[in-house]
């Protein structure tokens, strides 16, 4: 073992003895912001809420009758994939390549959209997109939502949300593993969410490398193949396959015998159930699996860069395959 494996033994073992636990802490009442700040955001610790939004009338109303008779002939835009993956991993058959794929992105009424999410032979439907669409798309329905219950988070932020994001779809989508450059506030509705969570240290064994980047697109008969996405090159002056990095493994089904440094993770996993509210750290790595026309909304807020963000750095260049 070198001085860098080393290392990184340290970092795991003193990180996860003293930081972390074997599961999401759980509160049944929100804290106030003191309270958030000092035993949470301070220690970028996951932290569920049960039942913080029993009081929304979202959570009261928002089932499928209900958006569909308000807003069934509202054009809103879709993702959809053969398998369910969304902005996730898959091998283009026409050169045996893996891909990191893009879904392709449909637009339809929300009745169509529900009419899909009942046939579970077809392609997976889901309403996913991340700018910020609750604004852009659903913005009749925020008199269900009541934001002065973020405010023990938002004090402790000192920013309103960057993005306010509406999900809703298939049991069959799920989102692979990733982390996003964002405090979240997460907010389930109706059904439930699964979360596996790993924190950011853990980095230094959690696999990744750079793919070539697809996007699904559709023969004339329905059926999906994954299209190269295309950048120009500035050094060169040429249009190559845009590249990314990804992270190479799938949390649920993990080969150790390829990656055998995953093993060493300790995930945490949390069920988020209607009226829950979950707070995520930036940067924690996070995959999530969800009911059947599971309804949810989250509250991104753009983190401040500081001296942990250099240190997580340091460890994606150590670690990058």
């Amino acid at each position: 073992m070198n001085k860098v494996e080393k290392a990184f033994n340290t970092l795991l073992n003193e990180a996860n003895d003293l930081c972390i636990g074997t599961e999401v802490v759980e509160l049944a009442a929100r804290p106030d912001s003191f309270q958030f700040t000092r035993d949470f955001y301070s220690k970028q610790q996951p932290l569920i809420i049960r039942n913080a939004l029993d009081s929304w009338p979202a959570t009261k109303n928002w089932s499928p009758q209900y958006l569909c008779e308000k807003f069934g002939k509202k054009l809103v835009d879709v993702a959809v994939t053969p398998n369910g993956y969304a902005d996730g991993l898959a091998t283009n058959f026409s050169d045996k390549k893996e891909y990191f794929v893009l879904p392709s992105e449909e637009q339809m009424t929300l009745n169509e959209f529900m009419q899909h999410l009942d046939d579970p032979t077809g392609p997976v439907y889901y309403i996913q997109k991340q700018n910020s669409n609750f604004t852009s798309n659903f913005s009749e329905l925020m008199p269900d939502i009541d934001t002065s219950l973020l405010e023990f988070a938002e004090k402790c932020f000192q920013k309103s949300p960057d993005a306010i994001n509406f999900w809703m779809g298939d049991e069959r989508a799920v989102t692979s593993m990733h982390k996003d450059p964002y405090d979240n506030l997460y907010c389930v509705i109706s059904g439930c969410k699964d979360f596996i969570l790993l924190p950011p240290h853990q980095v230094v064994c959690i696999p990744r490398k750079h793919y070539p980047v697809g996007i699904y697109k559709r023969h004339k008969d329905g059926q999906f193949f994954i299209d190269p996405v295309f950048e120009l090159n500035v050094a060169n002056g040429r249009n190559e396959v845009a590249t990314t990095e990804w992270i190479s493994i799938d949390p649920l089904f993990p080969d150790l015998e390829l990656y055998p440094q995953y093993s060493k993770t300790k995930p945490l996993h949390v069920r988020v159930n209607a009226g829950d509210l979950l707070y995520l750290p930036n940067y924690w790595f996070h995959h999530v699996r969800q009911s059947h026309k599971c309804i949810a909304m989250n509250f991104w807020y753009d983190i401040e860069y500081d001296t942990r963000y250099c240190y997580f750095r340091m460890l994606e260049d150590l670690t990058l395959d």
